[in-house]
C-alpha cells in the first residue's frame, strides 16, 4: 500500500513527463510543506498519513482564503490560479461533508455529550461538544463550519 506522500511523489513525476505547470508546482509545493513539518520540531520524522493529510488541507485553506482576497482586490487572474490549485489538492482531500451531515454530526455531538453529563449543554460546555463533533467529522469538514452547527445547536 502507498503512502499518501509516495502518491503525491508519483503524481507529481507524472505532471512532469506530461508537462502539467499547475499540478506540478501546486504538488512542489505541497512536498515542501510536508517536507517542513517533518523536520519542524525536535527531531525529524516521517509523517502519517493523517498527519499529511493535514499539511494539505493546510495548503488547500490557504488557497481558497488567497483566492478570497484576490477576488476582493479585483485580481481575478490571481485567484483563478489559487482555486485551480486548491482544485489539485482537493484531489487528494476526502469528501466534504454536506452541511445537512454537518447538523446531523452537531446534533450527535449534543446528544453525545447530554448523555455523558446528564443535563442539556449549553454554550458554556461548546468546548465538550467541539471536542466530540470535530472527532466524528475526520477532517471532512472545515472547523468553522462545524463550530457555526454546534453554536445553532447549543443557542437553538
Amino acid at each position: 500500500m502507498t503512502t499518501l506522500k509516495e502518491q503525491l511523489r508519483t503524481d507529481l513525476t507524472a505532471a512532469m513527463k506530461s508537462r502539467d505547470e499547475l499540478v506540478k508546482a501546486t504538488l512542489r509545493l505541497t512536498l515542501t510543506a510536508i517536507g517542513n513539518a517533518e523536520v519542524s520540531g525536535t527531531s525529524a520524522r516521517e509523517l502519517s498519513d493523517d498527519e499529511v493529510l493535514t499539511v494539505i488541507t493546510k495548503e488547500s485553506k490557504k488557497r481558497a482564503e488567497s483566492a478570497e482576497a484576490f477576488a476582493a482586490a479585483g485580481r481575478d487572474e490571481q485567484a483563478a490560479q489559487e482555486r485551480a490549485e486548491a482544485e489539485v489538492l482537493a484531489r487528494y482531500l476526502p469528501t466534504q461533508l454536506s452541511d445537512d451531515e454537518v447538523d446531523a454530526l452537531a446534533r450527535q455531538a449534543v446528544a453525545d455529550v447530554t448523555a455523558e453529563t446528564g443535563e442539556q449543554p449549553g454554550p458554556r460546555q461548546m468546548g465538550q461538544v467541539m471536542k466530540k463533533a470535530n472527532a466524528a467529522a475526520e477532517g471532512r469538514a472545515e472547523g468553522g463550519r462545524i463550530a457555526a452547527a454546534v453554536k445553532k445547536q447549543l443557542v437553538g
